[in-house]
Parts: C-alpha cells; sequence; structure tokens
C-alpha cells in the first residue's frame, strides 16, 4: 500500500480513503468469504470491516502495516458474522450452500465439495488463519500480526487445520464419500 495514500485517509481525506478501499476491498471480501462460506455474510462482514478501517484508521500507528491491518479487522469481522450464522443455523432447518465462484469441471466438483464439507468442520479461527496463508499469501509472520496471536499460534493453527482437513477427506473416502469422476 502506498504510505502517502494510507496517511491522508488518516487526516480524514475521504478520496485518500476511497482509494484505497478500492484497492483492498476485494482481497478483504475474498478472505471474509474464504472463512464464512457465504457471500451474503462475506458482504455483512466486509462493509462492517470497511466501516471499522475508516473509523480506526486514525489509531494506525504504522501507515506500513496498513494491510495486515485491515485483515485483522475483516477477520474479526467475520468471526462476529460466523457467530451470527451459528446462531441462526441452529434456528433453521434449511442450510444452503452459496457458490459465489465460477464452476468447476464435473470431475474436480467432488473433490472440491468434499474439501469444502472439510474446511466446514474446522473452527473460524483455523479458518482464518488457512486462508490467510494459501489464498492472501501472508506470511506466519504477518498472519500473526494480522489476527493479534502469537507466531506459534499461527504455525499450530496450520498445523492442525491441515492435519484435520486431512482426516475429513480420508474419512469421506472411507465412508464412501463421492470418489474421482
Amino acid at each position: 500500500m502506498d504510505r502517502e495514500l494510507v496517511e491522508r485517509a488518516q487526516q480524514g481525506d475521504e478520496s485518500a480513503y476511497a482509494a484505497l478501499a478500492v484497492r483492498i476491498g476485494d482481497r478483504l471480501y475474498s478472505a471474509a468469504h474464504h472463512i464464512l462460506r457465504d457471500t451474503g455474510r462475506a458482504e455483512d462482514a466486509t462493509q462492517q470491516a470497511m466501516i471499522d478501517i475508516w473509523r480506526m484508521l486514525p489509531q494506525l500507528k504504522d501507515p506500513d502495516r496498513f494491510q495486515a491491518w485491515a485483515y485483522r479487522i475483516v477477520v474479526r469481522a467475520a468471526y462476529v458474522e460466523a457467530g451470527r450464522q451459528r446462531s441462526w443455523a441452529l434456528r433453521s432447518a434449511a442450510v444452503t450452500s452459496d457458490r459465489a465462484f465460477a464452476p468447476d469441471h464435473a470431475a474436480s466438483v467432488a473433490d472440491r465439495d468434499q474439501l469444502e464439507r472439510g474446511f466446514q468442520r474446522l473452527p473460524v479461527d483455523h479458518r482464518a488463519v488457512v486462508v490467510l496463508k494459501h489464498y492472501a499469501g501472508l506470511s506466519n509472520e504477518e498472519i500473526a500480526e494480522a489476527l493479534d496471536i502469537p507466531e506459534g499460534t499461527v504455525r499450530s493453527r496450520l498445523h492442525y487445520s491441515l492435519k484435520a482437513l486431512r482426516a475429513a477427506l480420508e474419512a469421506d473416502a472411507r465412508s464412501g464419500g463421492a470418489g474421482p469422476g
């Protein structure tokens, strides 16, 4: 991110903030969507994060850390949405799956669905680490900063998340889940 743009936005320059929002908005939405697995809730989380970023921007101490700081805010907004989703899901008998991505080839649909089921089983804080690592491409240090957790916790969550995903995939395979096409 352009340090000068962040500094101008910190001083209340709405056009500078709008430029920052355009630059990072899609990435924040993508992270929220990967964590929440729901388009509407990801939009809500991203919108709340953008409001919070604008409101808290003057408190950002190091403008060079804007991106990691913004990810922290969107992940927290996603956590709040996940809590709302969990309580809503308990009251709702019908749960639908929202697919915001282009259709895959038929042979990979089963694999994607199997991975999706495994990913859904992960706690939201573990999903956040996996998304920031493997989708957003952040380093362990950047993830630790974004989530305000120790770097060792990042490594631990990555390890246990990937282990849980592997176990879920193996369990699906053993139970006769959709196999390769």
